[in-house]
């Protein structure tokens, strides 16, 4: 590092923020790929009540120290010769820092959209059209079973009817659901 012995003392300490920054994002970001743990790993032990926060946006984190780090310092180093104003520079550096928190905060927003539940709800099956697929017989004697979408998932389900003789192929309306999950279905015309 014989850059830094002749360079100005304000140049050097945004070097010395920036490259243990640097260093830790890069640890960081490889534990993560690795699949470690996404959280930062730290305990804080303080008397304090955020019972009123609510999901992974922690504002006080170590990684969000690491992110506005790496704004503040890359910035201020690449921006140290444009900038003559070290307190303009200073803003601007800050200014970026912060903006990299809250671009960390829209991406990790993104991908928990990504999360999804694939539990099948059989209520959402009521009044939905399906297609018979093996035979249904008359007034509940015994079971047959339909094709339904449900949640954009096609479904093979069980089905009785109240009515006549389902046959394969027959377009049919969910008209109740059974407690045993079974759906009750008539023909539609």
């Amino acid at each position: 590092m014989d850059f830094l012995e002749n360079a100005d003392p304000f140049l050097k300490g945004l070097w010395y923020i920036t490259l243990p920054a640097s260093l830790v994002f890069l640890i960081q970001t490889v534990l993560t790929f690795m699949g470690g743990d996404a959280s930062d790993g730290l305990d804080a032990d303080f008397d304090g009540d955020l019972s009123h926060a609510s999901g992974p946006f922690q504002l006080f984190t170590f990684r969000n120290l690491i992110h506005f780090l790496l704004g503040l310092g890359w910035t201020g180093v690449g921006f140290y010769e444009i900038i003559a104003n070290k307190i303009v520079l200073v803003m601007v550096s800050m200014a970026v820092g912060l903006g990299l928190v809250g671009l960390f905060f829209v991406i990790i927003k993104q991908i928990r959209k990504l999360n999804q539940n694939n539990t099948m709800r059989i209520e959402n099956a009521l009044g939905k059209e399906a297609r018979v697929y093996l035979t249904i017989p008359a007034k509940q004697k015994g079971h047959g079973k339909v094709h339904i979408s449900i949640q954009h998932t096609l479904r093979e389900l069980d089905a009785v009817t109240t009515g006549g003789v389902l046959p394969t192929g027959a377009s049919v309306k969910v008209v109740d659901i059974l407690p045993n999950g079974v759906l009750v279905v008539t023909e539609t015309l």
